[in-house]
């Protein structure tokens, strides 16, 4: 996974900086630091398995006639959803009030321009990072599983399945399976495989040949809401 991510962060990061110029290319040039990388690796690319839609230092239009820079957006269709990764240090403390209640008018506007907003601390970026990944999914589920069929009915097992892995903290797998349903290591193979037809269940990490563990499909948020509504 390590390599595959690396060489997808060097695509992204390359694609992005040959579209700016100026001020925009030394922002992302300048600004994409160990943070915001840090998140990329554990917390989107676990989640998502690649980079599409999403934007690093985001350029919008400020309340006041200026400019200022997202961490990162994501946009698809009519949805845009700024990410920001805030960092606890010296800087935190040393703002000065005006300033500090500047960023929530900041914050407040682009609420206003239809802006959807998530913000991950440092620390859990970096302690926690499944716990991030599974926020993200589930907003992903909430506004993007309308794209998908959300009429699909869960089987029992499937309910049970997509419980547990909403329970454990971590990706899913077959033997975890064959424990919860008392099924041997073929029947939660077939299981899984089914739910990832289904599009209920994505292979973690990325591989598709040889799949050791899975994670939920952003739109599995979406369906398991609407089956247990």
């Amino acid at each position: 996974m390590d390599k595959q991510f690396r060489i997808a962060l060097e695509n992204f990061l390359t694609k992005h900086l040959a579209s700016r110029k100026g001020e925009r290319y030394r922002r992302l040039k300048e600004g994409h630091g160990h943070a915001e990388q840090l998140f990329l690796r554990q917390v989107w690319w676990p989640a998502f398995c690649g980079f599409t839609d999403l934007h690093p230092e985001y350029e919008v239009k400020d309340f006041r006639d200026g400019t200022r820079f997202l961490d990162f957006a994501f946009m698809r269709h009519s949805l845009k959803l700024a990410i920001e990764i805030d960092g606890y240090g010296p800087h935190a403390s040393q703002i000065s009030r005006s300033q500090f209640a500047d960023q929530w008018i900041r914050q407040n506007h682009l609420i206003i321009d239809g802006w959807k907003i998530l913000r991950f601390s440092y620390d859990d970026v970096k302690d926690r990072p499944r716990m991030c990944e599974q926020i993200l999914q589930q907003f992903m589920g909430r506004f993007l599983g309308r794209e998908a069929s959300t009429d699909v009915k869960l089987s029992y097992v499937e309910k049970e399945v997509i419980r547990f892995a909403l329970n454990i903290g971590r990706a899913i797998k077959p033997n975890d399976v064959s424990a919860l349903l008392d099924v041997g290591s073929r029947k939660s193979y077939q299981v899984l495989k089914a739910m990832t037809d289904k599009l209920l269940l994505k292979p973690a990490g990325g591989g598709r040949k040889c799949i050791r563990a899975y994670n939920l499909h952003e739109q599995a948020y979406a369906i398991w809401e609407k089956n247990n509504h």
